[in-house]
């Protein structure tokens, strides 16, 4: 018996020292890749462009399409994605053949876990050719169940993210990727439907009922934001009492999207193609300081922040502006510019936040404890007179204004 146990702890102690070592090698003290905020406008403007031109909703069933992106463009895909659902800074790097993914996950304290995954050219989809964590040589066959673990985790439909039974070749050379499809019928629906989990629909289904609701209580034409934020997060901290901090940030989402399709004057199967059954709101202008736009502005740079991070929510509202000034449009406008800002720093809130967020709009607040004044900034200018007032996105007189616009939402009462 005495022999058993002796041979039994030297086991568990084998067993622990060979953990401790895989621990060592997999957990790095540093990540390889860093946070990064690098989206620029003209990130923006490619990306318009990308989805105007290979919309499939607008390629014939079976129609061959093949799409060209940028080492950069998927660079930043990934990169949003990694952020939006790991917490994850990612990199990606494409050589003639070869795809090189980096990733640096923060856990414990100050300790990283850094994945290196090497994707090699195939006659059809990649296949993994390497994988590592850390310093660990991890069997390449783990990579794919492992995707399947995390996107089951968080609810993802991946396999209908990943239609293999459309998609027939994918080409690596120096600094782009050619992806070769063909799109079935309903595979823009297959798609969005799998963006979204399953439990944020559900999350979704309750707002907007509770929001169409709201939409037929009022005989006006009008509403403030102000009145619709308010009932949508008092629900949101009823939904979020006895929930995690991750649901509350769900939540905290769900009332933005919901809110921002509905001033968009959009419908909810956009996103969610099953929500064609759901009730219909009525139709409203949603507004604030009696101005559609700023709603519009404010909204749209909310639900960007809290989905996709403020970098790209900063970018996204600039481009807006720079687009109207240079092409014909409104003209450059500093106070689109200030509810873009407003926004997008509530929309940080809501995921850095979201209990005091929460907690804040549920109680009954006017349009100004969340929204500057912006009356007196300037707006309309054409991209010759921005330019030479301000010295354009780079110019010294640009910063003041920012500045200033930053000053203002730090003096309203939901930043005191």
């Amino acid at each position: 018996m005495r022999t058993f146990t002796i041979r039994l702890l030297l086991v568990l102690l084998a067993f622990a020292a060979t953990v401790l070592v895989l621990v060592a090698l997999a957990v790095e003290a540093s990540p390889r890749v860093t946070a990064r905020d690098d989206v620029s406008t003209d990130d923006i403007d490619r990306a318009v462009e990308m989805v105007r031109r290979y919309d499939p909703r607008r390629a014939a069933a079976g129609m061959l399409q093949t799409v060209p992106l940028r080492e950069r463009d998927l660079d930043l895909l990934l990169h949003h994605a990694a952020r939006r659902w790991l917490g994850a800074n990612t990199r990606v790097q494409v050589h003639t053949g070869l795809m090189l993914v980096t990733a640096s996950m923060p856990v414990l304290s100050d300790h990283w876990v850094n994945v290196e995954l090497q994707l090699r050219q195939t006659a059809a989809l990649p296949e993994v050719a390497k994988l590592y964590v850390g310093r660990l040589p991890v069997p390449t066959w783990v990579a794919p169940l492992a995707m399947r673990a995390v996107a089951a985790h968080r609810g993802i439909q991946l396999d209908a993210l990943l239609p293999v039974d459309y998609v027939e070749r994918v080409t690596m050379t120096g600094g782009q990727v050619a992806v070769s499809y063909r799109s079935g019928r309903g595979t823009a629906d297959r798609l969005r439907a799998a963006l979204v989990p399953l439990a944020d629909q559900q999350r979704m289904r309750a707002y907007h009922e509770r929001l169409a609701a709201l939409s037929r209580q009022t005989e006006d034409q009008e509403v403030s934001l102000a009145t619709l934020l308010q009932p949508m997060f008092a629900l949101a901290v009823a939904r979020s009492a006895s929930a995690s901090d991750a649901d509350a940030v769900a939540e905290n989402r769900a009332v933005l999207l919901t809110l921002g399709l509905f001033a968009n004057h959009r419908l909810p199967e956009l996103v969610m193609p099953g929500a064609r059954d759901w009730p219909r709101p009525r139709a409203l202008q949603v507004t604030l300081q009696s101005r559609h736009d700023f709603a519009l502005h404010f909204i749209v740079s909310a639900v960007v922040a809290a989905q996709a991070g403020t970098p790209l929510a900063d970018a996204a509202g600039l481009w807006k502006e720079l687009a109207d000034a240079r092409r014909g449009g409104s003209g450059f406008s500093f106070n689109d510019l200030a509810a873009d800002r407003a926004g997008t720093r509530l929309g940080e809130l809501a995921t850095r936040e979201p209990r005091r967020l929460q907690a804040f709009m549920a109680e009954s607040h006017a349009e100004s404890d969340f929204m500057p004044v912006v009356s007196d900034l300037p707006e309309y200018l054409p991209n010759a007179e921005f330019v030479a007032l301000y010295g354009g996105v780079e110019g010294d007189g640009y910063r003041r204004m920012l500045a200033d616009i930053e000053a203002r939402i730090d003096a309203l009462a939901l930043w005191r």
